[in-house]
Parts: C-alpha cells; sequence; structure tokens
C-alpha cells in the first residue's frame, strides 16, 4: 500500500479506524446488550421457538458479526478506493 502523501495516508487511517471502532461498537450493543443486559426483555419475544434474548446470546450475536466482517470489506474497499491504495 503506497499512498501519495503523509496526509493522504494519516486520512486514510483515520477513517479506517473510525469504521472498525463503529463496527465494534454495533458488535458489543448486540452481543452485550441484547444477549445480557436486555435479555428479560427480549424474551418476552419468540424467535425461531426460541425466546429472543436467549436467540441472541447463543446465536445472533455470531449472526451480526459475521454480517459486520462483510459490511467492513465492502466499506473498507470503498474507502481504498477513495485513496487510490485498491488492490489491482
Amino acid at each position: 500500500m503506497s499512498f501519495e502523501n503523509n496526509d493522504k495516508a494519516a486520512g486514510y487511517w483515520r477513517e479506517n479506524l473510525r469504521l472498525v471502532l463503529s463496527l465494534l461498537a454495533i458488535w458489543a450493543a448486540v452481543s452485550f446488550g441484547c444477549g445480557i443486559l436486555l435479555v428479560d426483555v427480549l424474551n418476552e419475544f419468540t424467535f425461531m421457538g426460541f425466546k429472543l434474548g436467549f436467540w441472541f446470546a447463543q446465536q445472533g450475536a455470531m449472526y451480526v458479526f459475521v454480517a459486520l466482517i462483510f459490511v467492513y470489506v465492502a466499506k473498507a474497499n470503498t474507502l481504498d478506493k477513495k485513496y487510490n491504495v485498491q488492490e489491482d
């Protein structure tokens, strides 16, 4: 990866870090919030025959994490093109 100048490199890594931290915040909110903090509220509902809070703790957080990986790949590729450091 080769940047045109140091300002572009700093901008790229600033945007990349912001992206990573926002995706980690979403993952933490889903896994910790829905799987632990809000479990009693979510257990009032069922999803595929399971209480929703239980489902988030056991399955939902993993599905969200995998989905966030795909979101990161798409956003990172867009960011790479913006700063002209994409793979050929």
